[in-house]
């Protein structure tokens, strides 16, 4: 009887979906299995510092447990969407990946921070980078060329007189304007901005002392007094310390950069297979 059991089809079906079953449940029991997100003290302490920050005031109990429920919630979509890759080929996800590798070049820079050696060597290698641009400061007194005509430059003429003869003068003289009366220690390059490339030249090569003038500007002429100068030059790193050290740790950043790069280069083969620039590049 037993024999006539094996050899009923029935069996045989009922034997081959046990065995397609105990597989399915083998095999999901894999797939199945439980990742696990455990959400820390010190998340919590982070998201809670967050949301104080935010609201000037710590989270309620449910605001905190809403926190840590919307952290899962987002742990779980990230880990599916990289599961399903839909990280891949995404441009902002790409960059935002290479910007925080980025970061880690950034915080080697940092991790050592320069001797004082290390910035006079810098500052020594590369002068150029923070040597200053001599410096004019001055007083001016304007006089408007277009509503005096033919009669503007002696008219300037004659109240730089007046001005020699009384400095004090130069707080009511001239026409109105609304350049400034006088300019602190400024190089030629900022003087320009304001007053043209001709003028800030006249005044660069004024010495201190006396009125002088009239030097023209797109706007008028000017009678100008210059009251200090600041000769160029490379200043002592004592008073430049911090730019000095901004850019040895921009150069030392770029050049981890390029280091880590070249590192990792090696672990890649690049092809970069022929392009046709008439198909998608304008000349």
């Amino acid at each position: 009887m037993f024999a006539r059991l094996l050899r009923e089809p029935l069996v045989h079906f009922l034997f081959l979906a046990g065995l397609i079953f105990a597989a399915y449940g083998l095999l999901a029991g894999r797939v199945e299995t439980e990742e696990a997100i455990v959400v820390t003290p010190a998340k919590i302490e982070q998201m809670a510092s967050i949301f104080a920050r935010t609201w000037q005031r710590p989270p309620t109990a449910d605001e905190l447990k809403g926190l840590i429920d919307d952290h899962v919630k987002e742990e779980i979509y990230v880990r599916e969407a990289m599961r399903l890759g839909i990280d891949q080929n995404d441009t902002v996800i790409r960059r935002r990946l290479r910007l925080k590798m980025e970061f880690l070049d950034d915080a080697a820079a940092q991790a050592t921070p320069p001797s004082e050696a290390d910035l006079a060597a810098y500052l020594a290698a590369h002068p150029e980078t923070f040597r200053t641009a001599p410096q004019v400061a001055f007083e001016q007194v304007y006089v408007d060329a277009g509503k005096r005509g033919a009669a503007a430059t002696a008219d300037a003429e004659a109240l730089l007189d007046s001005l020699r003869k009384d400095a004090a003068f130069a707080s009511s003289a001239g026409d109105p304007t609304l350049l400034p009366p006088a300019m602190p220690l400024t190089d030629r390059q900022g003087i320009a901005q304001l007053f043209g490339d001709d003028f800030a030249a006249a005044v660069a090569a004024l010495s201190p002392g006396d009125w002088q003038g009239p030097i023209a500007s797109a706007f008028g002429l000017h009678l100008v007094r210059v009251t200090d100068r600041a000769e160029g030059g490379l200043p002592a790193l004592a008073g430049i310390r911090a730019e000095v050290e901004r850019e040895w740790l921009n150069d030392r950043r770029e050049t981890l950069s390029r280091e880590r790069l070249d590192q990792l280069l090696t672990r890649y083969k690049v092809t970069i297979e022929p392009f046709n620039p008439s198909a998608g590049v304008s000349q």
